[in-house]
């Protein structure tokens, strides 16, 4: 699936009177750093390493509700998507969900949040919207 962007107004997310900026991401992933360090962050962005802060399933749930589904948000270029064999299953949007809340490695990275708008994914238009969409904040 390509990566892409949506928006979505979702109140669980989001305060009307500030501006929201939140990174889903790994840190010791040297594209997701380097991403992260060609944006450009406003102070009170807020950075989230899934590996040592798992994302939960109220994130999850918001994140789905921004994208339109867990599948957008789910990682196949994962190295456990083949060592549990999923690449030779059919899954489900519970399938989705249930594999990227077990193992951190199934969210496809990096997903910026920025207000109302959701960018998942590393591929280069992807980060160009979220560029753009963080220049007018």
């Amino acid at each position: 699936m390509a990566n892409y962007c949506v928006n979505f107004t979702n109140p669980f997310l989001f305060s009307t009177n500030m501006n929201i900026v939140k990174i889903y991401h790994l840190a010791n992933c040297t594209t997701c750093q380097r991403i992260i360090k060609s944006l450009n962050l406003p102070p009170n962005a807020v950075l989230q390493d899934i590996k040592t802060e798992p994302i939960s399933a109220p994130q999850l749930d918001g994140l789905k509700k921004m994208s339109g589904n867990y599948e957008s948000l789910f990682s196949r270029v994962a190295l456990k998507y083949r060592m549990l064999k999923l690449n030779e299953m059919t899954l489900t949007e519970k399938d989705y969900r249930k594999y990227i809340l077990r193992e951190y490695t199934f969210l496809k990275r990096p997903v910026i949040v920025v207000n109302e708008r959701i960018f998942i994914g590393n591929a280069k238009s992807t980060i160009v919207l979220a560029q753009e969409a963080l220049a007018v904040l």
